[in-house]
């Protein structure tokens, strides 16, 4: 028996590794940088280097927001390195370094950044023109690619010393890190590309960077905040049922001492405390919600017609600290490709995969609503959509009004479980079953069994 034993062990003991090994991948907790609504999405840094000096070079740095939807808001972007050698930075336009370092070892001429690993920002609206560059001093705000394109990218230029002098001694720098203004992007190592092609003005000459390399960040929602930043509540015009954001959401209600409490917007002492903060803080003051989240998107079947049908959109900011610029919506609905009209948001249709169209984006009016005021009686925006209807997939049954998806500002929002939506008043799926039915059945089946005993 003794080799019988052995083989059926070793077998047991295989086993035993491997699903400990399956538990213990299961227990680390997805950071989801790959978004399927946007799978090709990142911030890439492109560092030119544009000519040579004494004892190092003149670089353009570059941040492309590659991200269809996803922003830099304010207040704003800081990016970061680590230099690979004892190189400082003399001078800089459009940016600066948040701090000098210890330049005790200059004489005369003081560098503008003696750091190892140097902090960078965007300058700020208004900073004279000899200290700005091309794409610079926007108080490092972005905006996404597929909502204004002509502003999503933001440029500083860094006079480098102590560093090499042609394409074989330079060093590239590591570490790279980009807040925005959060923590939330990983950034890859640097990666040595082909040389950046300038065009003129005149548009009759082009120019070369002497060398370039690209950084790429991507974003993850779980590395940018613990807890969900937004939520969707439901309603429609055949059911009275108004399904609300779950409860705790984005966490639960605590004194107003705690970190993280809510305040009763009928509190005497709000407008003292938010005064105090000023607007655009990054620490959220909610207003007290059984949800607890900053963002309410709210999505109802408004009426129906016999070609078209009509939904009403309000997003609702519940933060008494932020007004959220430039903000914009992103639902996945399979009947966008049949949207009709919109009022009074801007519309584009996303489509990460060519033959599906059911993604759009939103966003405000310049001007009229493309600013979420903070938490308050103007604190919410609205519209209406006219989708018309395609006899092959439309229904009101089983949900398939209410959207799959929605992101509010690059984050997923979460939505209600789909049992609880509002279904048909007729729906079978929510239909108790009688107690009379039960019964029937019951003494039928009795019936059945003594009449064959």
């Amino acid at each position: 028996m003794g080799f019988l034993v052995s083989p059926m062990m070793s077998l047991f003991s295989k086993f035993t590794v491997l699903l400990l090994f399956v538990l213990w991948c299961a227990s680390f907790t997805s950071t989801e940088a790959y978004d399927p609504l946007d799978p090709t999405g990142n911030i890439t840094i492109k560092w030119d280097i544009i000519s040579w000096t004494a004892d190092g070079y003149v670089a353009v740095v570059t941040i492309y927001n590659f991200q269809q939807y996803r922003h830099i808001q304010a207040p704003g972007w800081s990016l970061g390195w680590t230099w690979a050698k004892k190189e400082v930075i003399w001078s800089m336009l459009g940016g600066q370094a948040t701090d000098q370092g210890d330049c005790s070892k200059f004489k005369g001429n003081v560098p503008h950044c003696c750091k190892k690993s140097p902090t960078v920002v965007d300058l700020l609206p208004g900073t004279p023109y000899n200290q700005q560059t091309a794409n610079c001093c926007k108080g490092g705000v972005i905006s996404s690619w597929a909502q204004d394109p002509a502003n999503a990218a933001s440029s500083f230029q860094l006079s480098v010393g102590s560093a090499g002098t042609s394409n074989k001694t330079v060093r590239l720098p590591k570490n790279f890190t980009l807040k925005a203004p959060g923590p939330g992007y990983t950034c890859a190592r640097a990666k040595i590309v082909k040389p950046t092609r300038f065009m003129s003005t005149d548009k009759r000459r082009i120019t070369q960077a002497l060398m370039t390399w690209n950084v790429t960040c991507t974003y993850s929602q779980f590395l940018a905040q613990k807890t969900p930043s937004c939520c969707v509540s439901l309603s429609s015009f055949y059911n009275d049922t108004i399904v609300p954001c779950p409860k705790c959401t984005c966490g639960c209600q605590r004194n107003n001492s705690d970190s993280g409490g809510c305040v009763d917007p009928n509190a005497p002492h709000l407008a003292s405390v938010v005064s105090s903060l000023g607007n655009n803080n990054p620490m959220p003051l909610v207003q007290c919600t059984s949800h607890m989240c900053p963002i309410r998107v709210h999505w109802h079947v408004k009426l129906n017609y016999k070609q078209y049908w009509r939904v009403k959109v309000t997003i609702t900011n519940f933060n008494y600290n932020m007004n959220y610029t430039q903000w914009n919506l992103v639902v996945q609905h399979p009947n966008f490709d049949n949207l009709t009209q919109i009022f009074s948001f801007n519309y584009q249709s996303l489509s990460p995969y060519s033959a599906i169209n059911d993604t759009a984006m939103l966003w405000g009016v310049k001007f009229y609503n493309d600013l979420l005021m903070q938490a308050g009686r103007s604190g919410n925006v609205q519209s209406e959509l006219l989708f018309r209807k395609d006899k092959s997939t439309f229904t009101f049954d089983k949900g398939w009004a209410f959207p799959r998806r929605i992101y509010f500002n690059g984050d997923n929002c979460v939505m209600p479980p789909p049992d609880a939506y509002p279904w048909l008043p007729n729906a079978s799926s929510r239909q108790l079953t009688s107690p009379l039915i039960l019964m029937i059945a019951f003494f039928s089946v009795l019936a059945f069994v003594y009449g064959y005993a």
